[in-house]
């Protein structure tokens, strides 16, 4: 399959059906006064742009693991007209570590992922964060074993578009049952607390390879979870979402000079995709 490229009106057109998303989101969490932050990109374009970057194609959104949990109990008050929660509690066929909101009736399908059975559509990246040990070599020895989970997830898609060698390494990880891959997972996510002291992480996005790896030693393998607790409300596209209150420091290390802009050749979709379509999502 190859890349299809968005035209600039469908481009505006999947961040105004993401924003759909980000604010039925938050009304469901505040009705059930559910903790969240936006976060990455979404963030950066909400203190820099008052909305979307520009040339932005997702919406990221954190939550603490117990707070994540406890959104999943209110799902049946979405409303099924605008999307539907995703991981692999709600779809067998998901093969990802963190949850996705879809919106209802559309299709979006990642390059290279075309032969995956999960259900697609627009969406918006839901990630948990879970607690990391307090030593430095607990942290490591947690980071080696997610990134080994992460990689089973990922041989399906690995192997479809990989040669040689590295398409036999990605089938052998493939015959690995994905139920095994997300209770080995578990071990970690139930020592989980929202009120701990520890730092936090995605568990599936591991510092093995790059996430973290700019930083120094002792912050390469969480961030803090006051990013979580204390939190303030942002104008993103003329309405109001919840980030994280010391935005400065959050976004400082995720991007440095984050109010400087990029390279214009720089400016480009973060997730190509092979196929979309808006289905019955409306132009806002």
């Amino acid at each position: 399959m190859e890349k299809y490229v968005l035209n600039p009106e469908e481009f505006r057109r999947l961040q105004l059906v993401e924003l759909e998303l980000l604010v039925e989101f938050d009304r469901v969490c505040r009705i059930h006064d559910i903790d969240y932050v936006i976060s990455s990109g979404t963030l950066l374009g909400a203190v820099r742009h008052k909305g979307f970057i520009p040339w932005d194609d997702d919406a990221d959104i954190m939550m603490l693991r117990e707070d994540y949990e406890r959104f999943k109990t209110v799902l049946n008050d979405l409303n099924k007209d605008i999307c539907f929660f995703q991981d692999h509690s709600t779809d067998p066929e998901y093969r990802w570590g963190y949850g996705k909101l879809r919106r209802t009736g559309t299709e979006y399908v990642r390059l290279g992922q075309e032969h995956l059975k999960h259900k697609t559509g627009i969406n918006v990246d839901i990630f948990p964060y879970d607690d990391v040990p307090l030593s430095t070599v607990g942290q490591i020895v947690q980071d080696v074993y997610c990134y080994c989970c992460r990689k089973i997830l990922w041989s399906e898609v690995g192997k479809k578009n990989s040669r040689g060698f590295m398409k036999l390494w990605w089938s052998l990880l493939s015959t690995i049952p994905v139920t095994r891959v997300y209770k080995w997972l578990d071990v970690y996510i139930k020592k989980s607390r929202n009120n701990t002291p520890n730092k936090v992480r995605i568990l599936c996005f591991t510092a093995i390879g790059k996430l973290y790896f700019k930083h120094p030693l002792k912050d390469r393998y969480g961030i803090p979870k006051e990013w979580f607790t204390e939190r303030s409300e942002f104008e993103f596209e003329g309405h109001q979402l919840i980030g994280t209150k010391d935005y400065d420091a959050c976004l400082k290390f995720w991007y440095n000079d984050y109010m400087k802009l990029p390279p214009e050749d720089q400016r480009e979709q973060h997730a190509p995709v092979s196929s979309i379509s808006f289905g019955n999502a409306p132009i806002l």
